[in-house]
C-alpha cells in the first residue's frame, strides 16, 4: 500500500475531471451492475507510465462529443479491494496497471492493458478511446 499523501495527487488527477473514486468491492459491483449505458472504469497507477500517458490519453478522450456518461476510477496498490474486484469484471485479460476498461450496460467491451498504454502517447490513447467511444457510447 502507498501512503495516501504520496497518491493523492494522482487521484486528484482523475477526481478533478470527473471521475468517482471507487473504493470498495460493494461500490464496484453496484457501479458496473447498475450503470445504463457507457462506463468507463480506469485503473489508475504510481507509475510513470499512468502519469505520463495514461491518465494524460483519458482526460483527452473526454474532449469529444461522444463519451462515456459514467467515469469512474479505482487504484492500483491503495484501494487493493475495489481494484481485485473490478478486475474479475476484466476477466478474460490479466491484472494490469495501469489499464482502461469500458463497459456497455455492465458488458466489458473495450479494454486496454499496460502493454497498450506503457510506451504510447497520450494522443494514441486518446485516439483508441474515442474510436471505442463511438463505438459503445
Amino acid at each position: 500500500m502507498y501512503p495516501p499523501e504520496l497518491v493523492a495527487p494522482m487521484k486528484e488527477d482523475l477526481t478533478s475531471a470527473g471521475f468517482k473514486q471507487l473504493t470498495s468491492a460493494e461500490e464496484v459491483d453496484q457501479t458496473i451492475k447498475n450503470t445504463e449505458g457507457s462506463l468507463l472504469v480506469v485503473v489508475n497507477s504510481v507509475c510513470g507510465c499512468a502519469a505520463g500517458n495514461m491518465r494524460p490519453g483519458v482526460k483527452q478522450s473526454l474532449e469529444s462529443d461522444v463519451k462515456p456518461s459514467t467515469l469512474t476510477t479505482v487504484f492500483a496498490g491503495v484501494d487493493g479491494e475495489a481494484v481485485a474486484q473490478a478486475r474479475k469484471y476484466f476477466l478474460p485479460f490479466p491484472p494490469s496497471s495501469p489499464s482502461i476498461a469500458l463497459f456497455k450496460d455492465g458488458k466489458l467491451v473495450h479494454f486496454l492493458e499496460r502493454h497498450h498504454i506503457e510506451g504510447g502517447t497520450a494522443e494514441m490513447i486518446a485516439d483508441n478511446l474515442k474510436e471505442a467511444y463511438k463505438q459503445f457510447c
